[in-house]
């Protein structure tokens, strides 16, 4: 697998949620990796209304404006939410969602993501849901806003591979949570068609119809 570089990050944000979808994004923690191939991404730019960037340069979010790369995280849900920052000036990425790479760690690694983000009695997450939401996946790799947020990607501790699994076919809708007159209606969120169930909302319910509520994009579009 090869690290990404700030170079596959300087790319339009929407080139950019694609081309993130099925990468590897792994966090050393006390010398052991975790690790989350990312399944869920949405696309944000300056112009955009639903954007962070769009309300404004502050301290908070100045990761925005920054090269290309960059790690923004904030607050969200009672949670912290991972993004990157993307080609021009408050164009970003958001990870959505993720499912545990199991293939990418040891089992210690797994039982500590395991440990990291119970259910709320205490319990264990599925595994395909545990890592199925933005602060659901940063708690499950232990990334924290006060830690991570305006910094690179720094190799050795917090990397994003190439693990070469892109899907066949990627859902795009519109993006979630965006309030009215906020430009919910565009269709910048992006889902591994593979791993619907595992997404914050599954894209292809049966209310929802191709043409109208999704588009279907293969890989040679």
């Amino acid at each position: 697998m090869q690290l990404l570089t700030t170079a596959d990050f300087d790319v339009d944000a929407q080139q950019l949620a694609r081309r993130l979808i099925g990468t590897i994004i792994r966090h050393r923690v006390n010398r052991v990796w975790l690790a989350a191939q990312v399944i869920e991404t949405e696309a944000y730019y300056l112009s955009d209304k639903g954007s962070h960037a769009s309300l404004g340069r502050t301290r908070s979010r100045e990761p925005l404006f920054m090269p290309a790369g960059t790690i923004y995280m904030y607050y969200a849900r009672g949670g912290d939410s991972l993004n990157f920052s993307a080609r021009g000036d408050g164009n970003a990425v958001l990870i959505k969602s993720a499912i545990p790479a199991i293939e990418y760690m040891s089992s210690v690694a797994l039982e500590k993501m395991i440990a990291n983000n119970p259910t709320r009695d205490g319990g264990a997450r599925p595994l395909h849901r545990l890592c199925a939401g933005q602060t659901l996946l940063c708690r499950a790799l232990a990334l924290t806003v006060p830690t991570w947020t305006g910094r690179p990607l720094v190799s050795g501790r917090l990397e994003v591979l190439d693990a070469r699994d892109m899907p066949e076919e990627i859902i795009q809708a519109k993006r979630l949570g965006i309030p009215e007159g906020r430009d919910q209606h565009l269709p910048y969120r992006f889902v591994d068609r593979r791993h619907l169930l595992s997404a914050t909302q599954n894209p292809v319910r049966r209310s929802q119809l191709e043409g109208r509520d999704y588009e279907i994009l293969r890989r040679r579009d």
